[in-house]
């Protein structure tokens, strides 16, 4: 049976969301010099997703216990009784007890969690615990006894989001600690909330990803419905992912947002779709995503004749994948959907192929608005970054147009890294809403503008930003400086007075 665990440090028990951020932060310590920082997430998550499914499931069967004429052993045996079943070997107390070869046994009971729950198979990313030379077992007790000391019930919870809060906080200071790794999986919050308000995700839309990293923007969808008073779980949530480890992270991370039930696939986007229906894209209400930036290799040299037609508007060159990732959402969206992505903004302006593939989306008028940000947002990179807005059925009074947003401003400065506020997205959210001219931050442009510049996006070519120079009153100036000249010649004429009466010439 379960062993008694403390009741998380408060006064009735209840885990806050501030003493669980420091406890999982303060698991990294433990690591710090046996491993590289860059891959303390992958050990720290799996440790903590098993800490939490043996905790529900103890809390489960101790429930089913309770209920008269239940026969108590199947409580803790019928796999059908629990929404995971937990192995006896895979259970937080038979892991804690262990002093020798725990690294051994800690993949073991990964492996038996993943054979009683299909569902699982490959969430824990493949990691292995059974290498002494960086994980010792005096590492490993140190790490089960300090996950030990919380307890990851659902009634020990202040709010049933508070795991997955929390989660997302450890996500974000790894992605920082690791600089430019940790931006391949994690996009700033701010920039996704900014993203799902634009893109206003309603109950019973399908929502997806291609480029899922760690499920942020998922996550960051059902959120705003939940805020909104809606259900989340009438969104349908999909997603790929390319790396296989991220992959597990953007699993671990919507089972402990109670969003288990969406699709996430492994593969490269680019080259192998796997989200198709009759060898075709499946397509969504809404795609939203970050794709890594000008990625070199992205499967030029394969996809000239794309099976599923993609590339309508031409395929961007071999160095610069930006403009890939578009169109593959594009062609993904259904007929009355939009597409809501990070882009640098080299897309806005880069010649050649990608000139021609901006004049596409310009003249089949799906592009509704492009949104500058303020640099150094990103982690691993400080240039600054653009949202492109596409809608396949944009409102009759945005036909024919595109907003421009100048946002380089909005932003709070910090040291290392640059963060967008609430009143930042606040404002460039409300700007997009508007659609309408504002000086110095936005402004509508007929396409014919557009293509009048050859179909450069760069925003500063529509948004006056420039500051306006003070104007000078010459005749005043002239004025005063007459005034001066004289003030001048007066305090001469004073001097040689003075050293006239002392007797000097």
């Amino acid at each position: 049976m379960a062993q008694a665990q403390p009741r998380n440090g408060s006064p009735d028990g209840a885990l806050t969301l501030q003493r669980l951020e420091a406890h999982l932060w303060a698991s990294a310590d433990l690591l710090r010099g046996s491993i590289d920082a860059a891959d303390f997430k992958n050990y720290i998550f799996g440790l903590l997703f098993l800490k939490r499914l043996s905790d529900v499931f103890e809390e489960e069967a101790e429930h089913l216990e309770r209920d008269e004429g239940y026969d108590r052993k199947l409580a803790w045996e019928d796999p059908d009784e629990h929404r995971f079943f937990v192995p006896k070997r895979a259970r937080w107390s038979t892991l804690r007890a262990a002093t020798s070869d725990v690294g051994a046994l800690i993949d073991k009971a990964v492996a038996a969690l993943e054979d009683a729950n299909p569902e699982l198979e490959g969430v824990f990313g493949g990691i292995s615990y059974n290498d002494k030379d960086k994980l010792p077992d005096d590492t490993l007790v140190a790490l089960l006894r300090h996950f030990s000391q919380i307890r990851l019930r659902n009634a020990d919870l202040t709010d049933p989001d508070v795991l997955g809060r929390a989660y997302e906080y450890l996500i974000a200071q790894f992605a920082s600690s690791a600089g430019k790794k940790g931006g391949e999986f994690y996009t700033p919050r701010e920039v996704v909330q900014l993203l799902v308000q634009i893109l206003e995700p309603a109950e019973g839309m399908r929502i997806y990803d291609p480029c899922a990293g760690s499920g942020g923007m998922l996550i960051q969808a059902a959120t705003y419905l939940k805020e909104q008073g809606k259900d989340p779980k009438k969104l349908s949530l999909f997603g790929q992912e390319k790396n296989v480890g991220t992959w597990a992270i953007c699993k671990m991370n919507l089972f402990l947002h109670d969003l288990g039930d969406a699709q996430i696939v492994k593969g490269d986007t680019l080259r192998e779709p796997k989200l198709t229906e009759k060898g075709a894209l499946r397509v969504f209400d809404r795609v939203i995503s970050n794709p890594p930036f000008s990625l070199k290799k992205w499967g030029d040299d394969v996809l000239g004749s794309d099976p599923y037609g993609r590339f309508r508007f031409g395929l961007p060159p071999a160095s610069y994948g930006d403009l890939a990732f578009v169109q593959h959402m594009l062609a993904s969206t259904t007929k009355t959907g939009m597409v809501g992505t990070v882009m640098p903004h080299g897309v806005l302006f880069r010649g050649g192929q990608e000139q021609k593939i901006r004049q596409g989306l310009i003249q089949e008028d799906v592009l509704e608005a492009v949104i500058g940000l303020a640099p150094n947002l990103f982690y691993g990179t400080g240039i600054p970054a653009c949202l492109l807005i596409l809608n396949r059925n944009k409102p009759t009074k945005r036909r024919g147009k595109v907003l421009f947003v100048y946002g380089a401003h909005e932003c709070r400065e910090g040291k290392n890294q640059n963060t967008l506020e609430p009143e930042h997205v606040a404002r460039l959210a409300k700007a997009f809403r508007a659609y309408k001219d504002v000086e110095k931050l936005c402004r509508v442009v007929s396409n014919e503008e557009v293509a009048g510049n050859d179909f450069n996006l760069n925003i500063t070519r529509y948004v006056d930003v420039a500051e306006e120079e003070e104007q000078i009153d010459v005749a005043a100036e002239l004025v005063k400086l007459r005034e001066l000249e004289e003030q001048r010649a007066a305090a001469e004429e004073l001097m040689y007075g003075y050293l006239a009466e002392l007797g000097y010439e």
